[in-house]
């Protein structure tokens, strides 16, 4: 008789398959049982209040991995071995676990175990929020929040989510999809509208010129990036636009430090930088007439601005004019112990002190529908919109920060969907379970800090939080994986990382400061990206290693393009380290002198059967990118990989397919692209009387790689024959592909005739 996989509770422990996941479990935590072998855990109180900690149980001896907000706007991971190791504020918890698999026939004894993955999700319960959070005697505990003194309760019976299965990756999918139907307050990305942006290359102004952004500035850039084979095709005109006010700056005094987090908002119009903008022919014109001629002379297809969810920084200005229609007034955040227990973030704290003007809920749909009305009559195509957490602090009067956080997502979201084409719309500074289970309408968002060019020792954190944060948000949201500088010591680092990462690629290059042979490794001529399928996210190998600050792990990262796998291997150790984590400063002097040694292999892409036709071999064509050489090996073999720090490496792996007994076959796509596979577009073949054929769609130019088991007889393009080269030794077979003579290339028909 099977074990059920039903979350339960009996003698004071929980568990799950059978397997005893905590103990100590107190008489009032309750389990509810849901779909597909998942369940709720809750729990009572004698007593009503709007935040309670309830303990859980005892956690020890599992392999375990958290995602938690070390500040209010941001998650990185941790790992760890029990409950102790659980942070505050954790907002994913992953279990690895083992079971019996089955049992020896004579003596009953488990002969094999298996392993297996159990989801602990602390999600919204009505009006209130849940984290989880361990405690020195490694008691797992949860903290159920209103944020509003007059919202209470004495219970919470579903504010944990308790899932498990065989794949992690699927488990995350199947619990997120569970929820979306069961709490029908957000969507799973699938059934989200994707911006095409994505799949065109970005330059952001921001650590160009900060808020200094003026008209001539952004012209400037634009051209160096045109005139170098780079076109950006999308624009984020990024703060410093806006008509703002800093009511605590006198003038002749010096600037008190922070208070620029308290400017507010003056206007829903541009300031006078833009207002005032003359052009080439000494005529001074708007706003609307500088967004057009940037699109028309840069062919820019997409220009976003950046506002904040609550107007700005300070929110908006009561006593402006332009704002009193909306019944602004100040607001003095309060934090949760949750936002301080880690790390305090000096916005908030300024912001504590100087207040935030809040627009009335009832008006803030009126708010962003006059604003996005306006910028889309200019020419503006979507937003970004940042700052989105502190909405959290606001709930005190509002029905608690759950409530208010759904009353701004769902105004933003729909006049989004009013005012703008193509859900265009970023979400950023967002990574709140109020914002990721309200989430309804909005398919992208930043899933890290910010790219800190002067910081060194932040680069490799940045590529690692992404990729694990994606495990949670890369199901609600396609990932931003902000911008990064082209000239820069990490440029190759960030530069492979975005490529395989799913996501949006843009640069914040400062103008004529390019580094075009990295930027000509992930954007085409056309200015569009190859962008691969699905959220960039850890290999399963990873998911319960550290590589930033175990001195012994390489980070893995996989993804699949539509015939093809790619793994990007980063060496993230000996050049940072994790906040609210204390490091050995010897050790770390000895891991960033060495170089660390790891394995790639097929096994590490999930799901790569999914990318394979029917007739594919088991085995896989290698194709490793900086040494440019190209293996074969079993979907079970491997590679091994030694990378020093900072160093960095991305592996194509395409199913080699099996024609009929003749011949044997895997296109490895653009191979002076990072993301090579992602120029693939179709594959198929023919047997007839003038040979037997594979046909290829592809976009893009360059160096065009295959893996094939015997030299074709002659290769063509959009039925023109080109030369091509053929090693024997490993099947290796490459030919350039000219570029398309139209602005934007069109799919080229490459043949390969046996």
């Amino acid at each position: 008789m099977g074990i059920s996989a039903n979350p339960t509770i009996k003698d004071e422990c929980v568990r799950v398959r059978g397997k005893i996941v905590l103990t100590g479990v107190p008489a009032n935590v309750v389990v509810s049982p849901s779909v597909c072998g998942s369940a709720f855990i809750g729990a009572t109180s004698s007593t009503s209040s709007s935040r309670h900690v309830f303990t859980l149980g005892v956690l020890e001896d599992y392999r375990l991995l958290c995602l938690f907000r070390f500040k209010i706007w941001w998650m990185i991971p941790r790992i760890g071995k029990s409950g102790s190791d659980i942070p505050i504020e954790t907002q994913l918890l992953l279990l690895e676990a083992r079971e019996d698999s089955f049992l020896d026939d004579q003596n009953g004894e488990s002969t094999n175990e298996t392993t297996f993955y159990i989801l602990l999700l602390p999600v919204l319960d009505g009006e209130f929020r849940t984290s989880l959070q361990g405690n020195s005697t490694n008691e797992i505990q949860f903290c159920v929040e209103s944020g509003d003194p007059a919202v209470q309760s004495t219970q919470a019976l579903e504010a944990v989510f308790i899932n498990s299965g065989d794949n992690p990756f699927e488990l995350m999918k199947d619990s997120i999809k569970i929820l979306e139907k069961h709490k029908g307050t957000f969507s799973h990305l699938e059934n989200k509208k994707i911006p095409a942006n994505l799949d065109w290359f970005g330059w952001c102004t921001w650590d160009a010129f900060y808020t200094d952004v003026n008209p001539e500035g952004i012209k400037e850039g634009l051209e160096s990036l045109s005139s170098g084979g780079t076109p950006a095709r999308f624009l984020i005109i990024d703060d410093g636009w806006q008509d703002t006010f800093n009511e605590f700056r006198r003038e002749g005094e010096p600037i008190i430090e922070g208070t620029q987090f308290a400017s507010r908002l003056v206007d829903i119009k541009e300031n006078k930088k833009f207002k005032d903008w003359v052009s080439e022919d000494n005529v001074s014109i708007g706003f609307r007439d500088f967004i057009k001629t940037i699109k028309e002379r840069y062919e820019l297809k997409y220009v976003y601005v950046w506002h904040a969810l609550a107007g700005y920084w300070g929110g908006v200005l009561p006593t402006s004019e332009s704002m009193k229609k909306y019944n602004p007034k100040i607001a003095y955040p309060v934090q949760s112990p949750g936002n301080i227990g880690n790390l305090r973030d000096v916005v908030v704290d300024i912001l504590e002190k100087y207040g935030v003007g809040i627009i009335d809920p009832t008006k803030i749909y009126e708010f962003y529908n006059d604003l996005h009305n306006y910028l889309a009559s200019s020419g503006v195509d979507g937003v970004k919109v940042d700052v989105q957490n502190v909405i959290e602090t606001l709930g005190s009067g509002y029905g608690g920060r759950v409530s208010l956080t759904r009353q701004y997502q769902q105004a933003l979201e729909q006049s989004i969907a009013t005012n703008f084409e193509g859900n265009n719309l970023i979400c950023c500074m967002c990574h709140n379970s109020d914002y990721i289970y309200n989430s309804q309408k909005s398919a992208v968002a930043r899933l890290s800090e910010d790219f800190s060019p002067r910081e060194p020792t932040l680069q490799t954190l940045h590529i690692a939080s992404v990729a694990f944060n994606s495990l949670l948000l890369g199901e609600i949201v396609a990932p931003d994986w902000d911008m990064f500088y082209s000239k820069h010591e990490t440029a190759d680092f960030h530069g492979a990382s975005r490529a395989i990462g799913g996501c949006g690629v843009y640069v914040s290059d400062t103008p004529s400061q390019h580094d075009f042979k990295i930027l000509k490794k992930l954007v085409l001529p056309d200015g569009s990206v190859l962008r691969a399928r699905y959220a960039g996210r850890p290999t399963r190998d990873c998911l319960f290693e550290d590589p930033v600050m175990d001195g012994k792990s390489l980070l893995k990262i996989w993804n699949l393009n539509k015939f093809s796998g790619v793994i990007g291997v980063f060496n993230c150790q000996g050049a940072g380290s994790w906040p609210c984590k204390e490091r050995n400063d010897e050790e770390f002097a000895s891991v960033s002198k060495s170089s660390i040694t790891g394995r790639v292999s097929p096994m590490n892409v999930e799901f790569l059967k999914d990318v394979a036709a029917e007739n594919w071999t088991g085995d896989c064509a290698i194709f490793i990118f900086n040494s440019v050489s190209l293996s074969r090996l079993p979907k079970n073999g491997y590679v091994e990989v030694s990378l020093g720090t900072l160093q960095w490496e991305i592996y194509t792996i395409s199913p080699i397919m099996d024609y009929d007994k003749k011949v044997q076959f895997a296109p490895l796509g653009l191979i002076n692209m990072y993301n090579s596979g992602g120029a693939i577009e179709a594959l198929n073949y023919v047997n007839d009387p003038s040979g037997f054929i594979i046909k290829i769609k592809a976009k893009g130019c360059g160096c065009f790689g295959a893996y094939s088991s015997i030299k074709p007889r002659h290769c063509t393009v959009d039925s023109k024959e080109v030369e091509f080269s053929y090693d024997a030794k490993d099947g290796f077979l490459t030919f350039s592909l000219s570029p398309s003579l139209q602005s934007e290339m069109k799919l080229q028909e490459i043949a390969f005739v046996y």
